[in-house]
């Protein structure tokens, strides 16, 4: 397969992993998820990966049902880390190695994340997925997937979401919004737009890390970004 990059970092987004039910893990998708990812690492690409955890808790919805802020985002880095062994769990049921590498350290249930540690199970062909966000309160995995790929040199961070890229408003409520090719960190902010929160936005901006938006949930798309195909936005 041709590639165009040679290190990324795939963001994925716990939604989408709930699939159809809207909650939990649906392993029909995770299955999908882990075939896409296998293909491309096969061909040589290097993968890091960080995901969400809104499919199990979200910090930030729990403080506005009563729930402490910092033991929200505590939770919330915890259902990361579930995601994150389920995925690599299923990649290695297809033949992919995987290493999954937590912010905090939860040793044995995965090892404690460095920069290095990261890069080396890349150049091993190791799938390194990267959980618990940042480690930190009030960060979203937005913003640990910009700093995790910032930190482990990638050459873009793939964003896959529910649609293909990026609108001028949300397609699912907005008949009529129009789709960017291509979109500045500039005009994402000026126009309000929800590509990633403002910190993860400003830190790929000023890092030069450009990332690409796509649907993840169609099979075979991911493959297609990797060898530069324009189905997603570029956000550079």
């Amino acid at each position: 397969m041709r590639s165009k990059y040679q290190r990324v970092l795939l963001k994925l987004s716990g939604e989408s992993l709930a699939g159809a039910k809207g909650t939990g893990i649906d392993t029909e998708r995770l299955g999908q998820y882990a075939e896409q990812i296998k293909e491309i690492a096969s061909s040589g690409v290097e993968v890091a990966i960080v995901i969400g955890g809104g499919n199990i808790f979200r910090g930030l919805s729990g403080a506005t049902r009563g729930f402490d802020r910092v033991k929200g985002d505590q939770m919330g880095m915890l259902a990361t880390v579930i995601n994150s062994l389920a995925l690599s769990s299923a990649l290695e049921s297809v033949g992919q190695p995987a290493r999954v590498l937590t912010a905090i350290n939860m040793f044995p249930i995965g090892e404690h994340y460095s920069k290095w540690k990261a890069i080396e199970a890349l150049k091993r062909g190791e799938v390194a997925i990267i959980a618990g966000g940042t480690g930190n309160p009030f960060f979203t995995t937005d913003t640990g997937s910009a700093l995790r790929g910032i930190e482990v040199e990638a050459d873009v961070m793939l964003k896959g979401t529910r649609v293909d890229g990026v609108y001028t408003a949300d397609p699912e409520k907005d008949p009529t919004a129009t789709k960017f090719s291509e979109i500045s960190y500039d005009e994402v902010y000026n126009r309000g737009l929800k590509v990633m929160d403002l910190t993860a936005t400003a830190l790929c901006k000023e890092n030069g890390l450009p990332i690409v938006v796509f649907c993840m949930d169609t099979p075979g798309n991911l493959a297609k970004v990797i060898a530069g195909e324009p189905i997603g936005t570029l956000v550079y």
